[in-house]
């Protein structure tokens, strides 16, 4: 066990009621333990306390031996000092300590743990804030403490003793601002407690703890086996004579005896000695060195030099003994480091030597052990945080707690001061009246000097007890600082471990399809080994594993509802959507830290909302959920704000309960086709699809031109899943329609559509000419895949995650963000289509390659850096090009139409009942 200074200039001497004893106040370089020789022997924190306990008639004030442990932060008690187990203990590492400023509890002080509030009481105030300042700085002490380290031993006594002695100087220097160092209470604490008699109790068995009798009973015959041992030996006055003649210098016994001298020195005149002291019994030395507090042997009545010396070598043999702990400790962690790494070089030799599939397979088995045993350690870290959380939340409280009761002490005090001026008041009117007796002006005066005097004494008390607890609420704060980094630190932790664990069983999910393509149609008990491995790996949830901790990697839903690995038909595409669900679990882990909690900073702080060049770059980043729908009501009002008035939606939606619009049936038929992977499109409990009606119908008394197109629906439908509100989807899909995309997009020709097709091939071909080659090669029409792509603004195509961040930017610049995601998604596969050789491969890959894209960030990259650059103008000078071409295109096909009419109808012959379809003909009644 470590020792420290008796004691520790931590806070400032106060003065409490003149019915109690003043403590004792001495200069923090004059006092005992603020300027120790570094020779001297530090002294053990220890004495006699009262505690408040027991239950039923026994119920009251119990003395006990206390003593501090610092290598656990504990403080133990027992019934006396000779008793060799303590009787329970109290936890420091998280206390607090509260002292009592009314006169009448003289002494008393509490120490408030998370499980219960422990009563004590001293001899007198001096021991109470002597108790008081020495458990605060042991406290602190603790949480400073270094962590050990495996270091050399030069390093570690020439490197962080300096440092946590510097540390602690610095903290007693910040603490002197609020109370001075109490000098050491002489014979009450320390070793000269232990020889003094235990305080007398007005019952024996009141003093007993019957809750730890079994503990009471073994210390009792301890004590009782040692007595008769003692005086079996014979030496009993010898060692009672030979201590007599030792004076304790300063108060204090020396607390380490030298256990090379055992006996006595002929040549040492006899000193007697207390009855507990060791005896000199080699055969009684191990069962007394377990009491609480050990007495001394003959060999401690040498020279102080002597016992300087013993002293300074017995710490160096402690230092020595620990350093050779932890350097066998790293040698124990490199030779397990270095047995894993051999493993995993056997494992990788195995599985390339393996001549069969089942001797790889039997590795990929191995392989799944190992990722069950990281899930385990993802599960420990978990509660880890989790208790941190709790212990951060349990000082919150005591922090808050401590904060109200100093505030009702202040106000207490002010009302106090209230009461002082006014019997001041009095006074000086009762001393300006001379006709009342002299004998009772003097009485009253008396008295009111009395009742002032006492009003002063509890003013200073309440101020001692304030700087006590600014003290305690100082240091508590700083603890709980460094607790809620190190819940960071752990968070942070276990978010890498989750990621790491999800690249993983990706992996392992790939070798699983990668094997079973390889073993392909041949017979035997391997391909239904894999088709049997495949689907456990498919069903399998991390959730099930643990009900307290939520290891599972992926949810079945996303924030908005939408399934996070889509329910295929086809086996393969099941498996490569969940590679695809822990790829962007994995990526959204990997980057919640370093990307994604600055971004949520950020716009945590972005107050109010103005067009800028800051807020481009945000919004091409991605919106934070929270954010989203103020930021798109912002957004749509931009756009929208000349064509908004209000009750305008109530009115559309009245006109549509008065009469049916032509489209009605259309969009009836679509709410059922729209997102059928989102929840909340396809419970039939769930309120959306009404909504969505709604506004779709509104849409269409609003714009009459377009009325209802197909794709409009699912336009309108992201809007409600991010903004909730009917009235604002609704403008959003106006503000969309009408003042973002071009004129046309939504008309029965499509015009602008089309238009925005051909530009998209243009720019394809200028960005990525051998892609644009390659596709060319094999006569791929692109208009069949990205058509729908523009239509919807990529509504059908891309992951949740990655639409909404596309539409945050969308909303912002309009249609270019549509062309630069759509040339990205290419760039982003361009490998892959490379290397299809076949144009029904290629069509078959191109149907669901977009859903294949996890990394949102790599994708945002390439749309708004490798594609640079892209000048609006370019784009508007593309689009009137083409667009005069395909007017152009368009009027010479009206041309061609009404020349065959034309032809038709010169003709003027009819045509033989026998050419006539069941249409034309007259039918069977």
């Amino acid at each position: 066990m470590e020792n420290h200074p008796e004691c520790t200039p931590l806070s400032e001497s106060t003065q409490l009621p003149s019915s109690a004893r003043e403590p004792e106040v001495v200069p923090p370089g004059d006092s005992e333990g603020g300027a120790r020789p570094l020779d001297t022997v530090p002294k053990k924190l220890c004495g006699y306390l009262s505690k408040f306990g027991g239950k039923g008639p026994i119920k009251g004030w119990k003395c006990r031996w206390f003593f501090y442990d610092e290598r656990k932060c504990h403080l133990y008690y027992s019934r006396t000092a000779q008793d060799a187990n303590p009787l329970d203990s109290i936890d420091l590492s998280n206390a607090v300590f509260d002292c009592k400023a009314n006169a009448e509890d003289d002494g008393t002080f509490e120490v408030k743990t998370p499980n219960r509030v422990i009563t004590l009481k001293a001899a007198n105030k001096q021991v109470m804030l002597y108790w008081l300042q020495q458990l605060q700085m042991k406290r602190w002490e603790f949480h400073n403490s270094p962590p050990a380290l495996p270091v050399a031993p030069a390093a570690g006594l020439s490197g962080n003793g300096p440092t946590l002695h510097l540390k602690l100087e610095q903290e007693e220097e910040e603490l002197e601002e609020f109370l001075c160092p109490v000098k050491t209470p002489t014979g009450l604490v320390g070793a000269a407690a232990a020889l003094q008699p235990v305080p007398a109790m007005p019952s024996a068995l009141q003093n007993i703890s019957l809750k730890h009798l079994g503990t009471e009973i073994q210390n009792t015959m301890h004590n009782i086996r040692g007595n008769k041992q003692a005086q079996a030996t014979g030496h009993g006055p010898l060692v009672e004579e030979s201590s007599q003649g030792v004076e304790p210098q300063g108060g204090e016994q020396p607390l380490i005896s030298d256990p090379s001298t055992p006996g006595k020195d002929p040549e040492d005149p006899p000193r007697p000695a207390p009855r507990s002291s060791l005896p000199s019994s080699p055969m009684q030395k191990p069962k007394r060195q377990s009491n609480t507090f050990p007495f001394f042997s003959d060999g401690l009545a040498r020279s102080r030099t002597a016992q300087e010396k013993v002293v300074a070598l017995e710490q160096q043999v402690l230092m020595l003994t620990e350093e050779l702990k932890s350097q066998k400790e790293l040698v124990v962690i490199l030779h397990k480091a270095l047995e894993a790494a051999q493993q995993e070089k056997r494992a990788s030799s195995a599985y390339l030597a393996a001549a069969e599939d089942k001797d790889r397979l039997e590795l990929v088995r191995h392989k799944v052990r190992q990722i069950a045993e990281l899930n385990q350690r993802v599960g420990n870290l978990e509660q880890d945080r989790e208790r941190l959380v709790h212990e951060g939340g349990l000082l919150e409280q005591q922090v808050q707690a401590l904060q109200q009761h100093v505030q009702l002490l202040m106000d207490k005090n002010q009302a106090k001061q209230q009461v002082i001026c006014k019997l001041s008041q009095k006074l000086t009117e009762d001393l300006e009246q001379p006709d009342q007796p002299a004998s009772a002006a003097n009485g009253d005066f008396l008295s009111h000097q009395e009742r002032m005097e006492h009003l002063k004494d509890d003013m200073e008390a309440y101020r001692t007890q304030n700087r006590f607890l600014n003290s305690e609420i100082h240091q508590v704060t700083k603890i709980w600082r460094k607790v809620a980094e190190k819940e960071k630190a752990l968070l942070t932790k276990c978010a890498y471990l989750q990621a790491r664990n999800c690249q993983i069983e990706s992996k392992y999910l790939a070798g699983l399809r990668r094997l079973q393509e390889a073993a392909g149609a041949e017979a035997g008990d391997l391909p239904e080994l894999l088709r049997q491995l495949v689907q456990e790996a498919l069903q399998w949830d991390a959730g099930e594993a643990s009900d307290s901790v939520e290891l599972s990697p992926i949810s079945e839903y996303d924030d908005y509802g939408f399934l996070t690995v889509p329910d295929y038909e086809v086996e393969d595409l099941k498996l490569l959507a969940k590679i695809q669900a822990l790829e962007v679990r994995s990526h959204h882990l990997l980057a919640l830290e370093a990307v994604e909690r600055p971004l949520r900073e950020r716009w945590a702080a972005l107050t109010e909302l103005v067009p800028s060049a800051e807020l481009k770059q945000l919004l091409r980043g991605g919106v934070p959920r929270e954010h989203r729908p103020r930021v798109w009501r912002w957004l749509v009002h931009r756009r929208v704000q000349h064509l908004h008035s209000p009750g305008c939606y109530q009115e559309l939606l009245a006109r549509g309960r008065a009469c049916e619009h032509p489209a009605a049936r259309q969009i009836e038929l679509d709410l059922n086709r729209t997102f059928p992977t989102n929840k909340h499109f396809t419970c039939p409990t769930s309120s959306f699809p009404d909504r969505l009606r709604r506004v779709l119908l509104a849409f269409s008394w609003q714009n009459p031109t377009i009325g209802y197109c197909q794709g409009l629906n699912r336009l309108a439908a992201i809007a409600l899943l991010v903004l909730e509100d009917e009235e604002s989807a609704f403008w959003c899909l106006v503000a969309i329609v009408e003042t973002i995309l071009p004129a046309e997009y939504y008309s029965k020709t499509l015009t602008a559509s089309q238009v925005d097709q051909r530009v998209l091939q243009d720019l394809l071909s200028e960005k990525l000419p051998r892609l644009t080659a390659h596709l060319g090669q094999h006569h791929i029409d692109l208009s069949l895949i990205t058509f729908n792509w523009f239509l919807v603004v990529f509504a059908d195509s891309l992951i949740s995650d990655i639409l909404l961040r596309v539409w945050d930017a969308f909303l912002y610049e309009g249609t270019k963000v549509v062309f630069r995601y759509a040339l990205a998604v290419f760039k982003y596969n361009e490998e892959e289509i490379l290397r299809l050789q076949d144009s029904l491969e290629i069509y078959q890959y191109l149907r669901f390659f977009t859903k294949t894209i996890c990394d949102s960030r790599k994708l945002m990259s390439i749309a708004f850096n490798d594609m640079n650059p892209f000048p609006m103008k370019q784009l508007q000078q593309l689009r009137a090009a083409h667009r005069e071409r395909l007017e152009a295109e368009l009027r010479k096909l009206e041309l061609l139409k009404a020349e065959y009419l034309e032809r038709r109808a010169s003709r003027g012959r009819a045509a033989p009942e026998s050419c006539l379809s069941e249409d034309e003909g007259e039918g069977d009644v």
